[in-house]
């Protein structure tokens, strides 16, 4: 019995060495890994002191490849937050004009330039929408939900933002 249990753990573990070897091979990556040129590295991200995005994007970079500078003449590429803006917009009323639905929408505009300030990447508008309903019930929690679908989408315009940029200068 207990060879039995001996030869199945050891399928286990070829199967999960076996997995590994598949998932590496593929190009898979960890959510985060991001990798940009060596040429390109360290950023730097310039953004007013209280941008969400550009502190998710640093969150995103902590732990990877990506080194940021501390300022934008150490760097070799400059990723620049131009604006962000949250807006909302009441899509649902009853008919006593109590609002039930709305729409909340997050803009971020960035673009990167080189450290000599020549633009390396076009300016580029992310909108991020989100639906969010709003019952009669629960109005201190309805606001918690609000500002946690707005850190939802800043997040997501972080990943975005690494994408695109990810994108524009990797060479194929």
């Amino acid at each position: 019995m207990a060879r039995g249990r001996a030869v199945g753990l050891g399928l286990v573990w070829v199967a999960l060495v076996g997995l590994g070897l598949g998932l590496a091979g593929c190009g898979f990556k960890l959510r985060g890994a991001m990798d940009i040129p060596p040429d390109l590295n360290p950023l730097y991200i310039q953004s007013s002191a209280s941008s969400p995005v550009a502190q998710a994007i640093r969150d995103r970079l902590r732990g990877t490849q990506v080194q940021l500078a501390a300022n934008a003449k150490e760097a070799k590429l400059v990723l620049r937050i131009l604006s962000e803006r949250r807006n909302s917009r009441v899509v649902a009323v009853d008919r006593s004009g109590k609002v039930l639905s709305y729409e909340l929408f997050y803009l971020v505009a960035f673009d990167a330039v080189g450290p000599d300030g020549k633009q390396r990447l076009a300016r580029q508008d992310l909108e991020l929408v989100r639906g969010f309903d709003n019952p009669d019930t629960e109005v201190l929690g309805k606001q918690l939900e609000g500002e946690l679908l707005y850190q939802d989408m800043i997040d997501d315009a972080a990943d975005r933002v690494l994408i695109r940029l990810r994108a524009a200068f990797i060479k194929r």
